[in-house]
């Protein structure tokens, strides 16, 4: 590489202005427009190239410096490269590697000694897991893959060469199309003869910089930010090189587009016509393009502030990459662009708009469950196509072997759920409910005809407060792969599903997606969910089934996938959970609702002393014990989110025989326990046996079973049993009656209603078809004064009556009379 960047002996002959017209360094800036943070030179069909196959440095001309005036400004021109002068020192020590070299246009940065310097790092930087040279076995394997980028982890550049790395950060514009020349040549050697150039995508910088503390000193450095991807804008097309055609001659010119302006011939190069050239549109070159609005996460919020948001731009395979509710690191060139005043008017303002040329987006977080893998199959609901990361097949099948070794634990289950929360006691069934939530049962898509089978699991816990119920929805949150914490009372209706805003750019009615939309295919955390307003609470019922989110305003008509679980904690209303209510009648949730989770837990704050001797000695260990250290019993949080991950991506379990029959024995037999009594109340419902399914698949999952076993499906049924069944317990009479999750009453309560109307009616008879509502009370009360009515109770008897048509309420003087219809 040592010749690539030669110049003749003389700095100031015309060959060097030649040469720096040509450099990769000038035209390699991107513009400030908003162009690739690449080289266009490296994009260009037009680059000359040697015997090899590799890039020669002679780019695409551009002015030079005699032609216009260089502004070493951060906010105006990148730094360009230009030959170095000998100064008096170099006279006194004649040497032709001084008269050869190449520095970066402003500093004392080599070219020649960056390319030797990161040819030394790819060849001999050694991966330490496996101990053999890390980057040319990633660059045969992308090759081999046809994936033409190579990811760099900065970290290991810094550990090899801290100059080299301290030279990217501050020049990336020009240190990064040296990398991939060395890339490039690597790759002619290898023998690899695609004109497709394999670029260098640096990321997992040693610094990761707030949004709000970007400052002008950032200006064209390398940055990494932090932040949830709130919106991606559609594609748009960049002309990366125009077509002129002379309308004399016919004679064609291509133009490269250079700073984001298109330099129009004035002249023909054929027939010296003036004005005659003309740009043919659907000749040029474009590469995409696209705009992707990031929020900060509401950890990184400072008290009292509001979300800050950046603009970034994508392009080529970095096109829809990331996805609305996606916790990405960026890695990418800050920018700066100066604003015009009029459209028309070439005066700018004094402030410039920022925003960030994305190199690299990074989703993969090993505190967090992953939703996403390049080397899942093309047809699965995880694949994506872009790898972020820079671990080889070797690395990711060792890290494989270790988990399936870990699912053979016979107490694996009990480990998962263990690990799960260590900081909340007890409450393994619980855990557990939420374990299956995570792992999910597999989605059956069987086609129009025959529609898809939900595998996402919602879960509800209601009970007294200080029972660690936030608690578990903040850690869920925090590992889940998606998703958003949200609160009930301060939840709309349009911030769940999606809102109609106008885009400040093209104004236009666009539409931003609402909590249960960024976290399609992940977990929406809901505290505080019997505080949600009806109107609110009204649009979960489409999302908790069907899974979308139908939108029809502002001319916009729209169904949006919400593939979502639902994690909700309640409070009761009298704030402490009265047992001789119903779940209904505590938490005031809707029935249709309520029957749309797979499982309630009533978790109650009762009184024991055992119990709470051992609470507060486990509370109190968390004062005074490193929570570092953990039993031997746990499994790491690393670990435990990436065998969810394996799990999630690779096992989908199938219902053998035995497990089929067990469960269709199990929902008959669910069923006859209502039916055995005098009653006959529902004790299970076919949205329960689905839900019976969900778990039985979850229960395989996490032993990492192909099949569905008998053991499962009892695990299920015990689940379902000790939850959705116990919340769903008549409290008058004990039994277990599944109306009071589906219609709200029980069927002992619909009983009792219709003995006490039959009794309103045979008084009203004896009196004539009318009486008052005080003395109606007092007769009933003297008839059945072994079950007395409170004057509330009564009330709410007489309302639904009158709801029903049986009966007319009217004004007598001060008191009302009630009429029996005929």
């Amino acid at each position: 590489m040592s010749d690539v960047f030669s110049e003749p002996s003389s700095p100031l002959s015309a060959s060097s202005n030649r040469f720096e017209k040509s450099s990769p360094l000038r035209s390699s800036s991107p513009h400030r427009g908003g162009s690739s943070p690449r080289s266009a030179l490296s994009q260009s069909s037009n680059v000359p190239r040697t015997p090899s196959g590799a890039h020669t440095p002679g780019r695409l001309t551009s002015p030079s410096r005699s032609e216009r005036t260089p502004q070493r400004s951060d906010i105006q021109r990148g730094p360009h490269y230009a030959p170095v002068t000998p100064g008096p020192s170099d006279d006194q020590h004649p040497s032709s590697d001084i008269m050869n070299r190449q520095e970066v246009w402003g500093t004392r940065v080599s070219v020649e000694h960056s390319t030797d310097a990161f040819k030394r790092f790819f060849e001999a930087f050694v991966n330490p897991v496996s101990g053999e040279a890390m980057y040319p076995g990633l660059l045969e394997e992308a090759l081999e893959k046809q994936q033409f980028h190579i990811n760099l982890n900065c970290r290991n550049l810094h550990q090899f060469d801290p100059n080299l790395y301290k030279e990217l950060i501050r020049y990336p514009q020009e240190i990064i199309p040296v990398f991939d020349l060395v890339i490039d040549a690597h790759k002619a050697n290898l023998g690899n003869e695609d004109n497709k150039r394999v670029q260098v995508r640096p990321f997992q910088l040693t610094e990761v910089k707030n949004m709000r503390n970007l400052n002008p000193e950032d200006i064209n450095t390398l940055v990494a930010i932090k932040g949830m991807v709130i919106r991606v804008g559609s594609l748009l097309p960049e002309m990366k090189s125009a077509m002129f055609e002379c309308s004399n001659c016919d004679y064609t010119q291509h133009v490269v587009v250079e700073d984001g302006v298109i330099t129009e011939p004035t002249n023909c190069q054929n027939c010296n016509a003036k004005q005659t050239m003309q740009l043919i549109h659907n000749r040029g070159r474009f590469a995409d393009k696209q705009l992707i609005k990031i929020q900060e996460t509401p950890d990184a919020i400072p008290e009292g502030e509001t979300p800050h948001t950046v603009d970034v731009f994508a392009y080529d395979d970095l096109v829809d990459v990331p996805k609305p509710g996606d916790r990405v690191e960026i890695t990418g060139v800050f920018r700066a662009q100066p604003l015009r005043v009029n459209s028309r008017r070439r005066t700018v303002r004094a402030v410039h708009k920022t925003y960030v040329d994305a190199i690299h987006f990074q989703k993969e977080n090993k505190a967090r469950v992953g939703a996403e893998d390049a080397n899942a199959d093309r047809t699965s609901e995880f694949f994506t196509s872009f790898k972020e990361s820079d671990e080889t097949e070797a690395i990711v099948r060792e890290r494989e072997a270790r988990l399936v070794e870990l699912s053979q634990d016979p107490n694996i289950v009990d480990r998962l759920v263990q690990s799960l929360a260590p900081s909340i006691w007890e409450m393994e069934d619980v855990k557990k409910g939420v374990l299956c939530m995570l792992f999910g049962g597999a989605n059956n898509d069987k086609g129009a005809s025959s529609g898809r089978f939900r595998g996402e699991i919602n879960v509800l816990m209601c009970g007294d407060p200080g029972t660690s119920k936030s608690q578990l929805l903040q850690f869920v949150h925090k590992i889940a792969p998606r998703g958003i914490y949200t609160s009930g009372k301060g939840s709309s209706a349009v911030g769940l599903t999606a809102s109609i805003t106008k885009d400040p750019e093209t104004k236009e009615h666009v539409l931003e997606s609402g909590a249960l939309v960024l976290s399609d295919r992940g977990v929406c955390c809901i505290d505080e969910f019997d505080k949600m307003s009806d109107s609110t609470r009204s649009i979960l019922h489409e999302v908790m089934e069907q899974q979308t989110v139908s939108i029809a305003k502002a001319g916009i008509v729209a169904t949006l996938n919400a593939r979502t679980s639902i994690l909700a904690s309640a409070n009761p209303i009298e704030s402490r959970y009265n047992v001789n209510k119903s779940v209904v009648e505590n938490i005031d949730l809707g029935p249709t609702l309520l029957s749309r989770f797979d499982l309630i837990y009533l978790i109650l704050d009762q009184p024991n002393e055992v119990r709470d001797r051992k609470l507060a000695k486990h509370l109190v260990s968390l004062y005074y014990k490193d929570l570092r250290s953990v039993p031997q019993d746990h499994i790491p949080m690393e670990t435990l989110t990436q065998y969810i991950s394996y799990a999630r991506k690779h096992i989908h379990p199938v219902i053998n025989d035995e497990a089929t029959d067990l469960l269709v024995s199990t929902y008959v037999d669910m069923r006859k326990m209502g039916q055995n009594s005098q009653k006959k109340v529902v004790t299970a419902t076919p949205r329960m046996f689905e839900a019976m399914i969900r778990l039985s698949e979850a229960m395989a999952r996490m032993r990492f079973s192909d099949v569905v076993t008998a053991n499962d499906v009892e695990e299920a049924k015990r689940l379902m049993v000790v939850a959705t069944q116990t919340a769903a317990v008549d409290p008058k009479t004990g039994r277990i009656d599944m109306d009071l999750l589906t219609t709200g009453r029980s069927a002992g309560d619909r009983e009792r209603f219709e003995q006490q109307a039959e009794a309103i009616k045979a008084i009203l008879e004896n009196s004539r078809g009318e009486s008052k509502v005080a003395t109606l009370r007092a007769t009933f009360n003297e008839q059945h004064s072994m079950d007395p009515l409170s004057v509330k109770e009564f009330d709410e008897v007489i309302s639904q009556l009158r709801d029903r048509d049986f009966i007319t309420v009217s004004r007598k003087g001060n008191s009302s009379v009630i009429r029996w219809r005929l």
